[in-house]
């Protein structure tokens, strides 16, 4: 990840579309507290380029997100139970 990248952390997402929206910031420290969190890498522009899925200190999961010039969502790579799938995205930002 690039340095200027910021990390944070939530409790969950909302919505079915890509990429997913992170919902109820946390804190690192409360993250103790937690079983089950989402990490988010964000660029200077606020677009999630990476979001992992932890429980109980693990990813379970994770969504690689790479944006056009114009900060439309071009391509989703989703890891999850050791499986890859790959989406492309149109300008209007549906699935091709």
């Amino acid at each position: 990840m690039n340095p200027e990248t910021e990390v944070r952390y939530f409790v969950s997402y909302s919505g079915i579309k890509l990429p997913l929206k992170l919902v109820n910031e946390i804190t690192q420290a409360s993250l103790n507290n937690r079983n089950t969190y989402y990490r988010g890498y964000f660029d200077a522009d606020n677009k999630m380029l990476l979001c992992q899925k932890v429980v109980y200190g693990e990813v379970e999961s994770e969504h690689q997100y790479q944006y056009d010039d114009s900060g439309v969502l071009a391509h989703a790579k989703i890891i999850e139970d050791d499986e890859e799938r790959e989406l492309s995205f149109n300008k209007p930002g549906e699935m091709v």
